[in-house]
């Protein structure tokens, strides 16, 4: 415990840190898209059953001042105290105000840019509960950004701009796009866009899967991030940025369906050596749409016996309102530091990660 209170990080990590958010700053100034903040503390969060999140119990002013009050007078008066069971559980309990840890700034973000903000980017702090580990810290460091009136092709095309320029002198070798459906085939053989459970169950058996049977049932959506994350991504960018787009409708998120081909979606992920930096839509601007994709979600989350949500109405008023045309991608930052470093584990780029925060 002696030595607890050092950061794990090297000092020129800290530099490194620092250069390479400097230089996403100029990229971003030469472009004339502006940066921006958007709060921590939210009233509501997003809906997506595979994230958890952090709360948080906001006091009122007008409420610390009635909390306090009430302890002023059971200090002057112990042996006066006395009220009924339900007054005493609310002096306890004094009336607040639950809010959540923003997962991602993407809801504040996309309400800016519904009420005119241009084209927008975000270097900020996110929160994820129950994630730690080699590439995963519960506090992280996000660079989210949005243009309007970009394609998705478009945004891979800044992507690959900024993080090859971001890498420049450590030689990597050409940027390759690869559409989903032909990468999974490639790799393992099964279609993606079409589930057939006895194919998929067949494969994971025969790979040695055999648990993806239990943990993934009949939901196509579980089958294809196991065996994408267990076949697929540990192939992905060997000392190259992949980008991987066309993801299956299942997987839709944020996104818009592909107007040419309605089973897959505008998505695009991007993989240096195996390992996930960023997710990108062509961006859902269909408020009916979007509430219909929160409700699945949050029933979703209810079946699994999952912390329940609470959907954020005011990003679909922004939605109803109008949202531009646009295009957007977030990246782990922490993550985009242990390639550059070289380094093997996400503690090695953080000053202080949790178990020492």
């Amino acid at each position: 415990m002696s030595q607890d209170w050092r950061p794990t990080c090297a000092l020129e990590l800290l530099r490194l840190r620092a250069q390479v958010l400097a230089g996403i700053r100029q990229f971003f100034a030469d472009r004339s898209v502006l940066e921006v903040e958007t709060p921590l503390l939210s009233h509501s969060i997003g809906t997506d059953p595979h994230l958890e999140f952090f709360t948080a119990e906001y006091l009122s002013p007008g409420t610390v001042c009635m909390l306090q009050a009430r302890q002023e007078r059971a200090r002057r008066s112990p042996g006066m105290v006395c009220m009924p069971q339900a007054s005493r559980e609310q002096a306890r309990s004094p009336a607040g105000q639950t809010l959540f840890l923003q997962t991602s700034p993407e809801f504040a973000m996309k309400r800016l840019l519904a009420a005119g903000s241009g084209s927008i980017y975000q270097i900020g702090k996110a929160f994820r509960n129950g994630e730690a580990g080699r590439f995963h810290n519960p506090e992280f460091t996000m660079l989210e950004w949005y243009r309007v009136g970009f394609t998705l092709p478009q945004l891979m095309d800044e992507i690959a701009e900024l993080i090859c320029g971001l890498f420049s002198g450590q030689s990597l070798q050409e940027t390759q796009r690869v559409s989903y459906q032909n990468i999974f085939v490639s790799f393992t053989g099964l279609d993606p866009l079409v589930f057939s459970y006895s194919d998929y169950c067949a494969y994971a058996r025969e790979c040695g899967l055999s648990e993806a049977v239990a943990i993934c049932g009949h939901d196509h959506a579980l089958w294809l991030d196991f065996l994408f994350s267990h076949k697929v991504q540990p192939q992905l960018g060997e000392n190259a940025l992949c980008m991987v787009y066309g993801y299956p409708a299942c997987q839709s998120s944020l996104a818009r369906i592909n107007e040419h081909n309605a089973l897959t979606t505008d998505r695009v992920e991007i993989f240096i050596n195996g390992i996930e930096l960023g997710n990108g839509y062509y961006e859902l601007a269909d408020a009916e749409e979007q509430s219909r994709r929160f409700d699945k979600e949050q029933a979703i989350r209810q079946q699994q016996k999952l912390p329940v949500t609470v959907k954020d109405q005011r990003l679909i008023a922004a939605l109803q309102s109008g949202l531009p045309d646009c295009s957007g991608v977030a990246i782990g930052l922490d993550r985009l530091l242990m390639l550059l470093s070289g380094s093997a584990s996400i503690d090695d780029v953080l000053s202080f990660p949790i178990y020492r925060a």
